[in-house]
């Protein structure tokens, strides 16, 4: 099932998006948003729901929202292909391989939806392009084994972790590069975890203005999803709603000779195997 998070006459909702139709699940679930609905007793009705609701509108006439507008945590992995790891390092970066994954934090005002766009931000010319698998949690919890870890998954998305690089460079800390508002694409909806065999290794390509710039498979990860959600957990209690972002191939735009970065009119798209296409314009900040 497909989930997403919407606008429509002026008031945010969610549902399930079926033949190019949204049906709005809100109502007949008891829960007001996406998040809430994925740690929920609902969520292992969702199919009785869906069958029970009324066809809305259609996709093409709703404003779609970030997955999950609000997350509690997004949780992002740094370095986590080898490959990406190594143009790192031959772009001049010196990073040792952790024994532990490498984290920051991204907050949702960075967050942008399918087809709405990613914002160049006025005070810097490198904004980079990172196709990455996003992991939605569902059930919550602390200390979460790597066995159980698939017990705790609600459904992956698409996500374009863009980064404005020299600000992402002004620190050993990386964050600041990471969260300037409107350059984090996060759709175009969620993929149900009954849908994906859990650590199927997932094909994932990057297009900015159709050119491949990215292609590589989530089994690549240094880190693996199970692991991610492990040791997120150890250092805080996953929420229904919160986002793992698992990390990026190589491709980036920083690592190319010479650099490429993302300007106003280009438009970036993100395509993972099972998932779909998040597609996003780039602008200019006013």
């Amino acid at each position: 099932m497909k989930l997403i998070s919407f606008l429509h006459n002026g008031r945010e909702s969610w549902g399930a998006v079926i033949n190019d139709r949204v049906v709005d699940l809100s109502v007949a679930s008891g829960c007001s948003t996406l998040a809430e609905f994925v740690g929920s007793d609902a969520y292992d009705k969702r199919d009785a729901l869906l069958a029970s609701a009324n066809p809305g509108p259609a996709l093409s006439e709703v404003q779609l929202l970030p997955v999950i507008p609000r997350p509690e945590k997004i949780w992002c992995a740094v370095r986590n292909y080898m490959d990406h790891h190594n143009e790192a390092i031959a772009s001049g970066l010196q990073r040792e391989l952790s024994e532990f994954p490498p984290l920051f934090l991204r907050t949702w005002r960075s967050q942008t939806a399918h087809n709405a766009p990613i914002v160049r931000p006025r005070v810097s010319e490198t904004l980079d392009w990172e196709g990455e698998l996003a992991v939605i949690i569902g059930k919550g919890g602390r200390d979460i084994a790597e066995a159980d870890a698939h017990e705790h998954v609600a459904g992956y998305a698409c996500y374009n972790e863009g980064s404005v690089r020299e600000w992402q460079f002004h620190a050993k800390q990386i964050a600041t590069g990471k969260n300037f508002e409107a350059t984090g694409g996060f759709g175009p909806w969620m993929v149900t975890a009954d849908e994906i065999e859990f650590g199927r290794a997932l094909k994932l390509e990057v297009r900015l203005n159709g050119e491949i710039v990215q292609s590589s498979h989530t089994g690549n990860m240094i880190f693996d999803t199970r692991r991610l959600i492990s040791y997120c957990s150890t250092i805080s209690t996953l929420a229904p709603g919160d986002v793992i972002v698992t990390g990026t191939p190589a491709g980036v735009g920083f690592a190319r000779k010479p650099p490429s970065y993302m300007k106003a009119g280009d438009v970036c798209e993100v395509e993972i195997e099972a998932v779909g296409v998040l597609r996003n314009p780039i602008v200019q900040q006013a």
